[in-house]
């Protein structure tokens, strides 16, 4: 980035390759929700599911509500600037950079995403993609 001629207060989108379903809306939206408020984004989709916590013997201890609860998603829109020194003072005790900014005392503002920009975890993730991908292609 820097070697580019990006400097402190340039903006930076950082994309996790295992939600390659993203779409160029989403990324426009998130692009233009930062140019609006000047603020740092993260993308993200409110929970649907019910949520329980486990007890160490396995049973459910609670289910917190799930109103103020989302998935984080990428891409993620930051100031290099700021980002680079989260990610510095951070350390490895974060899961993304939304969790760095985090870290550092500050509080990225949540960008509705797309329950179709999942992440590609698990052998069934595939078929899903493929199925979400044969949907775009008969609606262009």
């Amino acid at each position: 980035m820097r070697q580019a001629g990006a400097g402190p207060h340039d903006w930076v989108l950082v994309h996790d390759a295992a939600r390659c379903l993203v779409t160029p809306s989403q990324i426009e939206a998130l692009i233009a929700a930062c140019r609006a408020r000047r603020r740092r984004r993260s993308a993200g989709a409110s929970v649907a599911d019910t949520l329980k916590v486990g007890a160490p013997d396995g049973r459910v201890a609670s289910t917190p509500t799930r109103a103020d609860k989302w998935l984080a998603q990428t891409p993620q829109m930051f100031r290099i600037g700021m980002l680079l020194d989260a990610l510095e003072r951070s350390g490895d005790a974060v899961t993304d950079e939304a969790g760095a900014i985090e870290a550092v005392g500050l509080a990225p503002l949540l960008v509705p995403g797309s329950a179709q920009n999942f992440k590609l975890t698990y052998a069934e993730d595939f078929e899903l993609a493929e199925a979400v991908l044969r949907s775009r292609r008969s609606a262009s």
